[in-house]
């Protein structure tokens, strides 16, 4: 498989005609109780999951019984299907359904797995989702993997498209899960774990200044989500990912903001939220990988609608790295051993920023902006506040960071600011 140019950066379509908007409403799903204490765990990856990453691949092996006894089921519906892949005969450039999950289960083989299968359903096969051999083949693993591409074709192939129920195979997916199973996923399929309101596209800024529409649209740069959610595996907080290198936080806070969520998961590449127990009162997190994880808390933020455009006020922003924890039910992070409290002693300014989200109309732009101002501000001790500004205008909007008396940056070196605890984000029109 290879990795597109700034992979990720806009909602990824199937290549078909435009799909109706999705009315609101809840969705005859079969998801666990909230208060139900699943067995099984969940890692899920930003996009970007390198080859080489043993640490991520060695987590989810780990998970599901270790090197030499692990089985993991690789399920690619978000690909396309062979038949819509102008390079199926060519396994060196083949990037379909088939392809791609004879790539990743040759993959978890290199790296220890007793045996890696592809479960074969795509969008040309979904009646495969509810066939009883397929669903024998399932309960034969023990962990799971849900490749990228576009996150509304798991929902066509595993949950029946619009009807929204569970297929068989998702089905037992789902139980698997319950009884200790580990659930994997990188871009695409992680972000079909998400419970309510999962996005299905859109780029920042236009999300900052057009807000969201439920519904699933060919244009990429639109703000659009799926009211009835994905497979639903974790709840606690809406889900996003390539954060970093697509500039997604302004997103995310949108439409965290529009429908009333009040946390945040932003995930970062090749960096894995490993999930203990999701979706019960029990569950709890870890960070592994060398990017991070963003956690937005919305509870005290204040989102205002103006004749010059939308702002929000008072949303915290965490920035976990490898080894640290959160706890959603206490809306706490705990910080791994190794990171000590960052005492600033620079005193240069913030570096002006003006392009805060990575637009995809700046050929300048840097990814992992707004977390390159965060880290700036934490390592001075020169100032408590910095701005940045989106690359458009019409309105442009300012991004505000502001590091009060609860924030804390903690290092492992002495001089970078790895985690970041509380800072302060406000978003308003120029």
């Amino acid at each position: 498989m290879k990795t597109p140019h700034r992979a990720g950066r806009t909602a990824l379509t199937a290549g078909t005609a435009l799909l109706v908007a999705l009315a609101a409403g809840p969705a005859a799903v079969a998801h666990p109780a909230a208060g139900h204490r699943s067995a099984g765990s969940l890692v899920l990856v930003g996009g970007g999951l390198k080859d080489d990453n043993d640490q991520v691949y060695g987590e989810i092996i780990d998970r599901a019984g270790g090197k030499g006894h692990a089985r993991i089921g690789v399920l690619t519906a978000a690909s396309v299907p062979e038949s819509q892949d102008p390079n199926a005969g060519d396994p060196a450039t083949c990037s379909n359904s088939a392809c791609n999950g004879a790539y990743y289960a040759d993959l978890f083989t290199r790296h220890g797995a007793a045996d890696a299968q592809w479960i074969p359903v795509d969008i040309d096969h979904v009646s495969a989702a509810d066939s009883d051999r397929v669903v024998a083949q399932v309960n034969s693993m023990t962990g799971f993997f849900f490749g990228g591409g576009d996150q509304y074709r798991y929902v066509t192939s595993l949950l029946h498209g619009s009807a929204h129920t569970d297929s068989k195979v998702l089905a037992a997916v789902r139980a698997k899960l319950a009884e200790g199973a580990v659930v994997a996923g990188s871009s695409a399929g992680a972000q079909i774990a998400a419970g309510a309101d999962m996005i299905t596209g859109g780029d920042s800024y236009e999300a900052l200044r057009d807000g969201s529409t439920p519904g699933y649209f060919e244009d990429a740069s639109k703000l659009a989500y799926l009211p009835e959610g994905g497979f639903g595996f974790l709840r606690s907080g809406l889900l996003d990912t390539h954060t970093g290198t697509s500039g997604r936080e302004g997103r995310s806070l949108r439409l965290a903001a529009d429908t009333g969520h009040q946390r945040v998961y932003a995930l970062e590449e090749n960096t894995a939220l490993v999930v203990e127990h999701p979706g019960s009162a029990d569950e709890s997190m870890r960070v592994v990988g060398p990017q991070g994880l963003a956690v937005f808390d919305l509870r005290h933020a204040r989102a205002v609608q103006r004749g010059d455009g939308w702002s929000l006020t008072g949303a915290t922003y965490d920035y976990l790295t490898d080894g640290d924890r959160y706890e959603p039910r206490h809306w706490r992070v705990r910080a791994a051993s190794d990171k000590k409290r960052l005492r600033p002693h620079d005193r240069d300014a913030v570096p002006a920023n003006d392009d805060v989200f990575y637009s995809p109309a700046d050929d300048d732009g840097v990814p992992y902006s707004f977390l390159g101002t965060a880290r700036a501000l934490a390592q001075t001790a020169g100032q408590r506040e910095a701005t940045a500004t989106t690359f458009e205008s019409g309105p442009r909007f300012t991004v505000t960071f502001d590091k009060d008396r609860h924030f804390t940056p903690l290092t492992t070196d002495g001089t970078t600011a790895n985690t970041l605890i509380g800072m302060t984000v406000s978003i308003s029109p120029k």
